[in-house]
């Protein structure tokens, strides 16, 4: 008897510990569900529709009519292949350029270090529209630093519209992009690197392993599981490009910076088709997912 009544007490502490923990949970999970999974919801659902939230006329269920749309659409197109551009070359160039410069910095003094971060990391929490100020005033055609630099040194023989030129303009954007991006990478491999178990390090150039050996067999994959955050992190960050269209190039010149979320942004809310644009929302959201997926893979195989 003794032992059953000491089970049940058992049993209702887990119940009431469970029951507790689902109350502290209660308010989170209300604005996850409320913020997050019904707007995704209404996003897929949406687009199924020719929508314009009572704009012009009635919503219309047109199935899947607008993603066929979507891939005849020569902007988007545009916007994706861009995207696409922007993805594969700032992620690896962040990661790589990140992991290089944590690897200088993170032995040498702690106040040295520290103001190293405190560089790299500064872009980062500075606003947006400063930053595209300072970007856009660098970038002038006239009187910009880059051309007064590169004509006064000879670089260039006259100066270049650097966001009004079809050529130069979408290379300025994943410039400024990587500017902004490798702050907090950088100091997550500082962390990750400084973790690193050196009696492992140690013991390897004991043995007479090279530096480039004791980083690729002991380092390396002990600093995977940042690499693998920094690259999802870094790839849905490239993906969802924004900011700095708007407030530098709006898409041009002849839409050599669009990207699918400035588009997105257009299509809604100037163009006010809010069935198109959920349309291409799902399409980028699956992008995302297809492509961290694959890291995660690539990344665990390791």
């Amino acid at each position: 008897m003794g032992k059953k009544k000491s089970e049940s007490m058992s049993r209702a502490l887990v119940r009431q510990e469970t029951i507790s923990g689902y109350l502290f949970l209660l308010p989170s999970l209300f604005f996850f569900v409320v913020f997050v999974i019904y707007p995704m919801v209404m996003c897929v659902f949406t687009s199924l529709f020719d929508s314009t939230m009572g704009k012009d006329t009635q919503d219309t269920f047109i199935g899947l009519k607008n993603y066929i749309d979507l891939f005849q659409d020569d902007v988007f197109l545009k916007g994706l292949l861009n995207t696409i551009i922007i993805v594969v070359v700032s992620v690896p160039t962040v990661c790589a350029f990140s992991l290089w410069v944590a690897s200088c910095i993170y032995q040498i003094q702690d106040w040295a270090c520290s103001v190293f971060r405190c560089i790299f990391y500064l872009p980062v929490v500075t606003g947006s529209v400063a930053v595209a100020v300072v970007w856009k005033w660098m970038f002038n055609g006239y009187y910009g630093l880059i051309n007064t630099t590169g004509t006064g040194l000879g670089i260039l023989k006259e100066n270049i519209n650097w966001l009004g030129d079809t050529r130069f303009a979408l290379g300025c954007i994943i410039l400024i992009l990587f500017t902004t991006s490798v702050g907090q990478p950088i100091v997550l491999y500082v962390s990750a690197l400084g973790n690193v178990d050196q009696s492992l390090v140690e013991a390897a150039e004991v043995d007479g392993a090279t530096k480039l050996q004791v980083f690729w067999k002991i380092k390396w994959p002990q600093i995977m599981p940042t690499t693998l955050y920094i690259l999802v992190i870094t790839t849905i960050n490239s993906f969802q490009c924004f900011a700095l269209i708007q407030l530098l190039t709006s898409g041009g010149p002849e839409n050599s910076t669009m990207t699918i979320m400035f588009y997105i942004y257009h299509t809604c809310f100037k163009l006010f088709k809010y069935g198109y644009a959920n349309a291409m929302g799902v399409v980028l959201a699956l992008f995302i997912a297809v492509l961290s997926a694959v890291q995660f893979k690539l990344a665990k195989s390791e």
